[in-house]
């Protein structure tokens, strides 16, 4: 069990990622992202940073995600998943400090996403992009590790049958590709509600 403190979760966190070789998938995908996994603390508790995506976007419409989008031109994809947020939510790159690069995932829209940790310290304030983001939502670590939040379920993807995690937090429902994502990284960085 690694021993940073609570407390110190952007260290754990960094400490974590610069010890694991992320997967990279090298099979067929129709283009890149990356999403911002963007972590802050409040009353002495890690939260990440989700957004609500409004009717009115292309795909994933009304659904649980965290800020990203798609890579432009020759960007690299750790500045696709920063300009992205800002756009998204408001919040600069400047702000925010990249813990680490994450293991890359295949959406089902057939592309890939990389995820990216990002850590701020201290208050901030959001200004979110009224045509893709309906709602931003600050969720305790502490709800995907309660059981009786959590709903599995048996869906097909890609030719196949996988399960689908579906977690519960207010009225909405976290699922799919950002809960996946969570589940793993929670798992990589060894969290409990007692770490």
């Amino acid at each position: 069990m690694n021993s940073v403190p609570q407390g110190r979760i952007s260290e754990r966190i960094k400490s974590t990622l610069g010890t694991i070789t992320p997967r990279a998938l090298s099979g067929e995908y129709s283009s890149e992202a990356a999403v911002l996994m963007l972590i802050f603390e409040r009353h002495n508790e890690p939260h990440f940073l989700l957004t609500r995506r409004t009717e009115e976007v292309q795909t994933h419409k009304g659904q649980i995600s965290f800020p990203g989008g798609m890579r432009d031109g020759t960007e690299s994809l750790e500045q696709t998943a920063l300009r992205e947020t800002h756009e998204e939510i408001g919040i600069e790159s400047r702000s925010i400090e990249i813990l680490g690069r994450f293991h890359d995932y295949l959406s089902v829209t057939d592309n890939r996403v990389t995820p990216f940790a990002g850590y701020i310290d201290g208050p901030f304030t959001t200004k979110p992009q009224t045509t893709e983001v309906a709602e931003i939502l600050f969720v305790p670590f502490g709800i995907f590790l309660d059981p009786g939040r959590l709903r599995i379920e048996r869906m097909p993807y890609r030719g196949d049958m996988r399960d689908v995690y579906f977690y519960c937090f207010e009225k909405h429902q976290i699922w799919g590709l950002t809960a996946r994502i969570i589940r793993d990284f929670l798992a990589e960085i060894r969290y409990t509600n007692t770490a």
